[in-house]
């Protein structure tokens, strides 16, 4: 019975922990701050920032590589963070090795 209880704990607060991680905002950037972009915790992008030095015509091709970049900065960040607190959550839980949250 008190396995059940500890499992009925840690999905509640699983669910906790994939709510907070989706209301996260992780920024990140390339061309040394040139370009900015922030992600939500699940990688969704929700805002670009653009250095105005970079919107020449001829540099387009430029821009729209860091634009890239930032983008794939700022989800590796996000999932870095999101896989730090489900570590924290687990700590201390006798799972298998290679087992992994969520299912």
């Amino acid at each position: 019975m008190g396995m059940m209880k500890q499992a009925k704990g840690l999905q509640e607060k699983m669910q906790s922990l994939q709510e907070e991680i989706a209301d996260m905002e992780v920024t990140g950037s390339a061309g040394a701050g040139l370009v900015s972009v922030i992600v939500d915790g699940k990688g969704g992008l929700k805002s670009v920032k653009i250095d105005p030095s970079l919107a020449k015509p001829d540099e387009v091709e430029i821009l729209e590589d860091l634009i890239v970049a930032a983008a794939n900065d700022a989800r590796g960040k996000a999932e870095g963070a999101a896989q730090e607190k489900m570590q924290e959550l687990t700590a201390g839980l006798p799972l298998p090795e290679g087992f992994k949250l969520p299912f």
